[in-house]
């Protein structure tokens, strides 16, 4: 990405008071979670940003006593030919945030693996269930404290 581009993405989303830092070369901006969504549609929408896709969100478990989770969404342009990472740090107690799947329709399924993986909640999805695990499971499969041998009798199996 050039500086110029930099420096234009970063004036028009500074009064949304975002960190950003840099990661490999590639840049990466932190909103607050009550401003994701305004961020994101600035970013899609604005013609001379036009971040159109969404290639890939993960979850992160920092297993931290403060803003454990982070969900981080990688954004690509296609008319730019630039990517940009999009970090939203959760709270430890309640993670949960706005969707993304109203701005970029990719978001469904990546939100929903974070969901049954890590147990985050996005607020207004249109189908936020489990992916690989029963609905009835209460356990997070990807956090750092579910036990590594898995917790026993907690999902039946089948028979051989």
């Amino acid at each position: 990405m050039t500086e110029e581009r930099l420096k234009l993405i970063m004036s028009k989303i500074k009064i949304f008071d975002v960190e950003y830092d840099d990661v490999n070369g590639t840049p990466r901006i932190t909103p607050h979670t009550d401003n994701v969504l305004e961020v994101c549609e600035v970013l899609k929408e604005y013609p001379e940003i036009s971040f159109d896709m969404l290639v890939d969100a993960v979850s992160v478990d920092r297993f931290t006593k403060n803003q454990r989770f982070e969900v981080i969404y990688n954004l690509y342009s296609n008319k730019y030919r630039d990517r940009l990472f999009i970090r939203v740090k959760l709270d430890s107690k309640i993670p949960e945030m706005h969707t993304l799947s109203v701005i970029w329709k990719s978001a469904d399924w990546y939100e929903r693996e974070a969901y049954d993986m890590m147990g985050i909640k996005f607020i207004n999805h249109p189908d936020l269930r489990r992916v690989y695990m029963p609905e009835e499971f209460e356990h997070f499969p990807l956090r750092k404290d579910f036990p590594l041998m898995g917790i026993s009798g907690s999902i039946p199996l089948p028979n051989k």
